[in-house]
């Protein structure tokens, strides 16, 4: 470990940042984002965030979005926010803490973890920036994805 955290949870923490960069700038839902970037892609990333993070982040966003030919959609949560939007680099935290829990609750693989906590109904409360569950506590945001229900 070098620095605050492991890593392999800073790797993370750029590889959820990313995907939450990339759908904003192409107006996509998070989940949209991870299935048109496909299993390798997000691999890679993950494998390769300290190089990715040291570029200027539009420059490997739009590497990947060429890549996985990602087009530009409808859904805009920014702009539908009424109040104070989390950063891409915020939401990328949420989405780590919630990825370390379920890799370690249901002992998976990051990679397999963050494909379930994508394609599950909290991604979903997490991209409402009108409501507060994203800043929730991340025990709170596990324990919904856990049980499959907000209490």
């Amino acid at each position: 470990m070098t620095g605050r955290e492991d890593k392999k949870e800073n790797d993370l923490f750029f590889t959820c940042s990313l995907i939450d960069y990339i759908a904003r700038r192409t107006k996509n839902r998070r989940t949209d984002i991870v299935d048109a970037l496909g299993r390798a892609s997000v691999e890679k990333i993950y494998e390769l965030a300290d190089i990715y993070h040291s570029d200027n982040i539009d420059t490997v966003s739009d590497q990947f979005i060429v890549k996985a030919a990602i087009s530009d959609g409808t859904f805009d949560n920014v702009s539908d926010a009424l109040y104070a939007v989390p950063s891409h680099w915020d939401m990328g935290k949420v989405y780590k803490r919630l990825i370390l829990g379920i890799s370690r609750e249901r002992n998976l693989s990051v990679i397999d973890a963050l494909f379930e906590a994508y394609h599950s109904f909290v991604s979903d409360k997490l991209d409402d920036y009108n409501s507060s569950f994203y800043y929730d506590a991340p025990q709170n945001i596990l324990n919904a994805f856990l049980e499959g229900k907000l209490e």
